[in-house]
């Protein structure tokens, strides 16, 4: 198995992770909110990333057992 397969899920995922952790950093930075408001609104992009973590080792699994290609399925 190549492993250059496992590149474009890992990349895309780690660079969603940083963008939605890196929100939810600066939304806490903001001074004007309250902190509920701030709790609140950060539960969603926390959310993502865990589904996006999720989907990525779903993902690496499939690879790992040789389905390179889903599309077969439909």
């Amino acid at each position: 198995m190549k492993k250059r397969n496992y590149a474009a899920p890992i990349v895309v995922g780690i660079c969603l992770i940083l963008y939605y952790v890196g929100f939810t950093v600066l939304l806490l930075f903001l001074p004007r909110l309250i902190w509920w408001v701030k709790l609140l609104l950060g539960i969603g992009p926390l959310a993502i990333c865990g589904m996006v973590l999720y989907v990525l080792i779903q993902r690496i699994c499939e690879l790992q057992s040789g389905e390179t290609d889903d599309l077969d399925q439909y």
